[in-house]
């Protein structure tokens, strides 16, 4: 448990470049709860979706997977629904957006990512994200999430449903807190066009994403996601994993080597490394990465840049669900009760109250059942 002086380590990080709740999905949820307490507490944020009129039924599928897929890690599931500021469900609301303060596991998904960012930034919800997070839960982030988490978020709907010329919107920039912006494109090799449209890059074809790689400063690093493939950041270990289907492709600047053999000759990622200076990697299923190759994280000291209030908060609730350890009795005190043992074999009983009173004295009770000698801390007795 981290304390407020520490420097606490952040928690993992998981982007999902689609299927999170796909058989794919499952296998990233289940690497996440084998390291997470017993009966985790999972809160879903519904911010992402909250302008459409189904937002609840959108998050209640994930809720629904996770209860019945992964019922055997016995799952505490929270539906946070901060759909808009304003309202009754607002993510400045403390009440809805309690769940957060104490959660293991947040999720957030489907939806806008220019939508998401408006209703979160500088929320209540967002600050106590970045806390919970610096405190060291896990984030999940799926399509949309993991867009408006960018330093700048593609508005998917504007250009590919409205038309809207090719442009950037500033995100919530959540890696920045750490030093290191980035951006995040799912859907990166999607194909639902088919033969006749390139909807690859999240539906944004390779020649305009071609463009809009020109727009972003040089020395930004992106990070494209495969569908039902998830890119698994571990700040305690240092290193990233990728899970799924398909693989991540990061395009970034920095130490000096020659761009990796990859076919790029139909992707437009020659055209931009060379364009941008950059280098291309690609890491498929099952492979791992330094985390320093994408994002060298500088931690920032306890509370750093958060309002003192939410970090208090997320403190004093992180202190109230810890589990309670349980004292283990010394090795001194171990060998004392075999020796009471012997005695009580030996029908030695002054010999045995003068070993359970040396344990007393070492603050643990002995109490004799049929199953043997237990001992209880004194304090408890």
């Amino acid at each position: 448990m981290a304390k407020e002086t520490d420097k606490p380590v952040p928690g993992r990080l998981v982007f999902f470049g689609s299927g999170e709740t796909s058989p794919s999905g499952r296998k990233v949820f289940e690497y996440l709860l084998r390291k997470l307490p017993p009966a985790p507490k999972i809160a879903l944020l519904e911010t992402p979706a909250g302008f459409e009129l189904n937002s609840a039924q959108v998050i209640a599928r994930v809720a629904d997977f996770i209860q019945h897929r992964l019922q055997n890690y016995a799952p505490q599931i929270s539906i946070v629904p901060a759909r808009k500021r304003g309202t009754p469900f607002s993510p400045d609301d403390p009440q809805i957006i309690a769940p957060l303060l104490d959660a293991d596991l947040i999720f957030m998904g489907p939806g806008s990512p220019s939508y998401a960012v408006r209703q979160l930034r500088d929320s209540l919800a967002w600050q106590t994200i970045l806390a919970r997070h610096r405190l060291g839960a896990t984030l999940v982030l799926a399509s949309a999430a993991s867009i408006a988490f960018s330093a700048f978020a593609l508005p998917v709907y504007e250009i590919y449903k409205v038309g809207e010329d090719l442009h950037w919107k500033n995100g919530l920039d959540f890696f920045g807190t750490y030093g290191f912006p980035l951006v995040f494109i799912p859907h990166w090799n999607n194909n639902d066009g088919g033969a006749d449209l390139d909807t690859s890059r999240c539906y944004i074809g390779q020649l305009r994403f071609a463009q809009l790689m020109e727009m972003l400063q040089p020395d930004l690093t992106v990070l494209g996601i495969d569908e039902n493939t998830a890119l698994i950041m571990e700040p305690g270990e240092g290193d990233c994993q990728v899970i799924g289907l398909g693989g991540v492709t990061l395009i970034h600047t920095g130490h000096e080597h020659e761009i990796e053999c990859l076919d790029v000759e139909e992707t437009s990622l020659d055209r931009v490394a060379h364009q941008r200076q950059a280098h291309v990697h690609q890491f498929m299923n099952g492979e791992s990465f330094a985390l320093g190759e994408c994002c060298p994280l500088v931690v920032p000291a306890a509370g750093e840049g958060l309002p003192p209030q939410v970090w208090q908060q997320a403190l004093a609730a992180q202190k109230s669900s810890a589990p309670v350890q349980q004292a283990k009795p010394s090795e001194q005190v171990l060998y004392l009760v075999a020796e009471r043992q012997a005695a009580r074999a030996n029908k030695d009983w002054s010999r045995s109250d003068d070993l359970r009173k040396q344990i007393a004295e070492l603050g643990w009770q002995v109490k004799d059942t049929p199953e043997g000698p237990k001992l209880e801390p004194v304090e408890a007795a």
